[in-house]
């Protein structure tokens, strides 16, 4: 299995969050993992709403590695309807834990977004349901041959 890299994870703690208004939401999270001391978690559920959000999509016809340029950054000032988040936290080789999220959400017009989250900051609330997950040897890594931090798995 040469194109695929994996490794067991042990269920650790579940946590229910919820974030307030006018909060920046990723900057946020991150801090919550500093507190409880989470190294390794993933998004199960999250709901609510946002505003100001930042986020990326690759550009149709990109090719290896994805450059800033490929990856174009929108901008909407909402208020959006958060439909749904998901991505992992894992830390970098610094030890620092980092966030690859995920955003889809609704705009007033009925019309879906969604793409890699920047930042975007709460509107009415956000309601995050975040499980803990234990292991060994995983961190996250720039990959030269995707252009893109991603996973990379001690010893394989």
């Amino acid at each position: 299995m040469d194109k695929l890299s994996y490794r067991e994870v042990r269920q650790g703690r579940r946590f229910m969050i919820r974030i307030l208004p006018g909060t920046r939401l990723v900057d946020e999270l991150l801090q919550f993992a500093r507190l409880v001391d989470l190294h390794h978690g993933a998004i199960v559920s999250a709901v609510g709403s946002v505003r100001g959000v930042e986020f990326s999509d690759i550009q149709a016809g990109a090719r290896l590695p994805i450059t800033g340029p490929r990856m174009p950054v929108h901008r909407l000032e909402g208020p959006l309807d958060l439909l749904g988040l998901e991505g992992n936290l894992v830390p970098t080789e610094t030890g620092k834990v980092d966030a690859h999220l995920h955003i889809f959400a609704a705009k007033s017009s009925g019309e879906a977004v969604g793409g890699h989250l920047i930042e975007a900051e709460v509107f009415a609330t956000c309601e995050i349901i975040l499980s803990e997950y234990i292991v060994e040897g995983v961190e996250r890594q720039h990959s030269t041959r995707g252009g893109v931090d991603t996973l990379f798995f001690e010893d394989q």
